[in-house]
């Protein structure tokens, strides 16, 4: 089944084309949208790409949740459509409402980029159903403010919905240590009620094929090729 995908660009995304490769290469249809667009141009999936939107200037993503394609973005959630955002993107979408809590500075204070062990918690989402419940994957994450938080009620909420999507994972202290950026309940990416919209701190599009030294982020494509999408809405089907 054919899907049109829109990777958004905003100044300072770095990890656009990464997101427009691993989409191409599952087989999807996908083009860039500039963030003073606000049209999706008729898009099923819309990934928010990693990268220091606007500088990172105030708090990331704190800026970019007033760009004008953000209004498409917003209508295109609320009719069922699948939004992903990834580190940056995660950001932009707790900034602008569409996911609880906030991702502030790592515990460390320190940028960190590493592959880190991850588990599958949630797969009824478009972008993890090619998982298996558990399944453990080594991601990498490139960030400065990932570690996520949230209000003790909002955290017991994710938790009794089952919207914690992705979970860091216990590994070996001295060689692949788990939570990067202390996270409360190790959470690494999370989704909203419905499941449509999910955001998560480590970059799948950059583990997609053996060439880059593994595909276990190849599932958070192929997942939106395989899942049905609600038909997008009228502002964002115009151009």
């Amino acid at each position: 089944m054919s899907r049109r995908v829109a990777v958004v660009r905003f100044p300072g995304s770095n990890c656009d084309a990464d997101a427009l490769r691993a989409a191409q290469l599952v087989g999807a249809e996908a083009d860039y949208v500039w963030h003073r667009d606000t049209s999706l141009g008729g898009a099923d999936v819309v990934i928010l790409p990693g990268g220091f939107s606007y500088g990172d200037y105030l708090r990331s993503g704190a800026i970019a949740r007033f760009s004008p394609i953000m209004a498409a973005v917003r209508s295109h959630a609320d009719a069922g459509g699948a939004v992903l955002g990834i580190c940056n993107g995660f950001q932009i979408l707790c900034e602008a409402h569409l996911l609880p809590g906030a991702l502030m500075r790592n515990a460390g204070l320190s940028f960190v980029s590493r592959p880190v062990p991850v588990t599958v918690e949630r797969t009824t989402t478009p972008f993890t159903s090619a998982y298996a419940p558990g399944a453990r994957l080594t991601l990498p994450v490139a960030h400065g403010e990932g570690r996520f938080a949230a209000t003790v009620d909002v955290a017991r909420m994710l938790e009794a919905e089952g919207r914690v999507v992705l979970r860091y994972a216990k590994g070996d202290p001295a060689a692949e240590p788990g939570n990067p950026n202390g996270s409360a309940h190790d959470i690494a990416g999370i989704s909203n009620a419905e499941g449509n919209v999910v955001g998560i701190m480590p970059h799948p599009e950059r583990v997609v094929s053996p060439l880059l030294g593994s595909d276990e982020g190849l599932g958070f494509f192929t997942s939106f090729m395989a899942a049905g999408t609600a038909t997008p809405p009228m502002e964002s089907m115009s151009r």
